[in-house]
């Protein structure tokens, strides 16, 4: 049997593992009722794309038949229509009490039917068995599950925790490679935000990974998810040191409003975007050396991820328009923007009240 490896998400009660290796999906069975203690009924959510590569592999690795929700494929899934579609046919089965919903998918699954677990009879439990590196490096591990809507990204959600996450190796081998690159710009975030060592690794050997290298992949996924892991034991629900996580999201979060949360930019394109422009601002307003931005953004160049706002496309995009979509970001206080600034590569924290002229400033030049 594979070697495994668990990285323990510690919130007393609410604590759970994160399991990651290959061949997962096989003894997903196994794993969830070592989870609970005894068997689970199972619900798999799941969309589209993913259905036809990995649902086989887990069915057959569940041992027991399961009942299937399948939702369209893309950003635009994460909807209020999408939502009640999936608690409907979640209550139409009917889930109880004892029913596990499983996700099993990228980050758009995950948000979504963590979301429809926490709200369907007061809260169902849920595993996540994320499929894309961004997930299985970030968005799975941690609670969050949302859907979008008309005023922004992640408006709408709860923190519900997973009881297991298991993050199979193999499934990022069947990514398009411009998935991989969205889910590498995560991982760069954990290293521009907290360890500089790390990113001085991922120099090294990023390039390996978007190739396909399972154990440079495995790795990947380790670190950041024992990074993620510390932040969030320590901040759960995001008062105050997990907000660190959002480094670039301000800004790419607005591009993704800006381009109608499509296919023109995906979620890790416009963080990569915005981890450049964090880092510009964290220049301008800290004193961050210009060095480290530009260091941050030839990286990201020499992985093939977008750098700046001109490699989208339909850009150039109105300043202020961008602005006021921050406006709506969950990190704002009294309406104040707030950002994810550095002093340094490597040494990020949170920078209240910041002035709109000095994010037009970055945004124009």
């Amino acid at each position: 049997m594979p070697t495994l490896e668990r990285i323990s998400v510690a919130l007393e009660a609410r604590s759970y593992d994160v399991v990651i290796g290959t061949g997962l999906l096989e003894q997903a069975g196994a794993l969830i009722d070592q989870a609970f203690g005894r068997p689970r009924r199972a619900v798999i959510v799941t969309d589209e794309t993913v259905a036809r590569h990995q649902l086989p592999r887990l069915l057959q690795g569940l041992g027991q038949p399961a009942a299937v929700i399948t939702i369209p494929t893309g950003e635009g899934a994460k909807s209020w229509a999408t939502l009640q579609q999936v608690v409907d046919q979640l209550l139409a089965l009917p889930a109880d009490r004892g029913t596990v919903v499983v996700a099993l998918g990228g980050g758009v699954v995950g948000d979504l039917a963590g979301f429809a677990a926490a709200i369907t009879l007061r809260g169902l439990d849920v595993v996540q068995i994320p499929t894309t590196l961004l997930s299985q490096v970030d968005s799975s591990v941690g609670g969050k599950t949302a859907i979008n809507t008309s005023a922004g990204k992640n408006l709408v959600g709860a923190f519900h925790q997973p009881s297991l996450v298991l993050a199979d190796i193999e499934c990022l081998q069947t990514l398009p490679m411009r998935e991989r690159r969205a889910g590498y710009a995560e991982a760069v975030k954990h290293a521009a935000l907290a360890d500089a060592p790390f990113m001085d690794w991922l120099e090294q050997h990023g390039v390996r990974a978007l190739e396909g290298d399972a154990d440079t992949l495995a790795r990947i996924v380790s670190h950041s998810v024992a990074t993620k892991a510390a932040i969030v034991a320590a901040d759960e629900r995001e008062a105050d040191r997990r907000a660190l996580l959002n480094l670039g999201h301000t800004f790419g979060h607005a591009l993704e409003a800006e381009t109608g949360f499509s296919d023109r930019l995906l979620h890790g394109e416009a963080v990569a975007i915005g981890i450049g422009l964090a880092f510009d601002l964290s220049h301008h307003l800290l004193g961050c050396p210009a060095s480290d931005a530009a260091r941050v953004r030839q990286h990201f160049a020499a992985v093939g991820l977008p750098t700046r706002i001109s490699d989208v496309p339909g850009a150039p995009f109105d300043a202020d328009r961008l602005i006021a979509h921050m406006a709506h970001d969950k990190k704002t206080a009294d309406g104040k923007l707030t950002f994810i600034l550095a002093d340094r590569l490597g040494a990020a924290r949170v920078v209240k009240a910041v002035d709109p002229v000095a994010v037009r400033h970055v945004l124009v030049s």
